[in-house]
């Protein structure tokens, strides 16, 4: 008999069909629903992006206004919730109470086992609206400041800027932080939004779901990593420095780079050129040139070196430090955009499911008996 083979990693896979989005290789254009997200981050608001990827279409001006009216009423959390972010120990990971704030507004919700497309879609935009409530009131509960409520006058960048710091900035860092969140919200079968569909082929919840998701977003080889690339940076410090870093990285030594290299992109992730446009824009409103000059250094030799392109973490872990956000916040950032993502696919995954049960080869011990304790040897 043939053994099996193994792919390790999944690498190569293809475990199911989707509509939602794809990398076009000839164009190395990531899009969604056949929209280059270039372009969406050009041309739109996230509130758009979002609305595309759980309709299909881009919105009209008055289904937007609509769609931005039900998002808008449920910004505010309960007053249950909060509870329950003070009660959280202050040096916890924001990925962790996020998790748990998540698992808990399902606890909430009366209407959590309601799986039809209209349910589960009524409950993506109660996520989409709360989770940056919730990021930014576990950040300043943890600080010792009182939560700052949402305004349903602004938009959802604007709002989180308002919660977050307690005023918006001026647009071009607006922008940048939009942009970003359009570049984050989705990706095919990544691994967090996988999680969230092996969840939902067992009929799980959505909440379940998301919170599966979530864990594993925060790991340093997925989500983690913008956050990851910023520690680089914070420790190589000067550009006077960056060369002679990435050279002992590379060397024996073997430190790890972050931010570069992708499983999907064979010539670059087209994402990073535009995201990395934003990041200049921020350095010079923000006196951050040092940064863009080790990141140019670190790209040209791991590129010249390693034929490696950067990732858009690379861009985007810088961008988020000039905008004031502390690091371990940029990974809940990134599940603020990709709810959009993560729901579209538990909506996509229901529409045909089966449960996804993989096998494995089995290389343990072969069968044996079992020797009673009095017999038993230490092995």
């Amino acid at each position: 008999m043939t053994a099996p083979q193994i792919a390790k990693g999944l690498a190569g896979v293809y475990s199911d069909y989707t509509r939602i989005s794809t990398v076009v290789e000839e164009a190395n254009s990531l899009t969604y629903y056949g929209y280059t997200v270039q372009e969406l981050a050009e041309f739109c608001r996230f509130e758009e992006v979002a609305y595309l990827l759980w309709r299909g279409e881009l919105p009209t001006a008055e289904q937007l206004k609509k769609f931005e009216q039900e998002e808008r009423s449920q910004r505010q959390i309960s007053p249950q919730l909060l509870a329950v972010l003070r009660q959280f120990r202050a040096d916890a990971h924001p990925m962790d109470t996020l998790r748990t704030a998540v698992s808990f507004m399902g606890v909430e919700d009366p209407s959590w086992s309601d799986r039809t497309p209209a349910g589960n879609l009524k409950k993506s935009v109660r996520m989409l609206a709360q989770i940056p409530t919730i990021i930014a009131a576990d950040f300043r509960l943890r600080k010792g400041q009182e939560p700052i409520a949402p305004r349903a006058d602004l938009n959802m960048a604007e709002n989180f800027f308002h919660m977050y710091f307690g005023s918006v900035p001026q647009k071009e860092i607006v922008r940048c932080f939009d942009a970003s969140l359009t570049f984050y919200a989705e990706h095919g079968f990544n691994a967090s939004t996988f999680a969230g569909r092996v969840i939902t082929s067992t009929l799980s919840d959505i909440y379940s779901a998301i919170t599966g998701a979530i864990g594993a977003l925060k790991g340093p080889l997925h989500g983690g990593a913008n956050e990851a690339v910023m520690h680089m940076l914070l420790d190589i410090q000067e550009p006077s420095k960056a060369q002679a870093w990435i050279d002992e990285a590379l060397s024996e030594k073997k430190k790890l780079v972050m931010g570069f290299g992708h499983r999907v992109y064979k010539n670059g992730d087209s994402r990073v050129p535009y995201m990395t446009k934003y990041f200049h824009d921020m350095a010079k409103i923000k006196n951050g040139q040092k940064w863009v000059e080790i990141e140019t250094i670190l790209a040209k030799t791991m590129l010249e070196k390693k034929n490696i392109h950067p990732n858009l973490d690379y861009p985007v872990g810088p961008a988020y430090y000039l905008m004031g956000f502390e690091i371990p916040i940029f990974t809940p950032i990134f599940v603020m955009s990709r709810i959009t993502g993560w729901a579209a696919h538990v909506i996509e995954q229901l529409e045909d499911n089966k449960i996804m049960r993989p096998l494995s080869v089995y290389n343990g011990a072969p069968q044996r008996p079992v020797q009673p304790l009095a017999k038993r040897k230490a092995a």
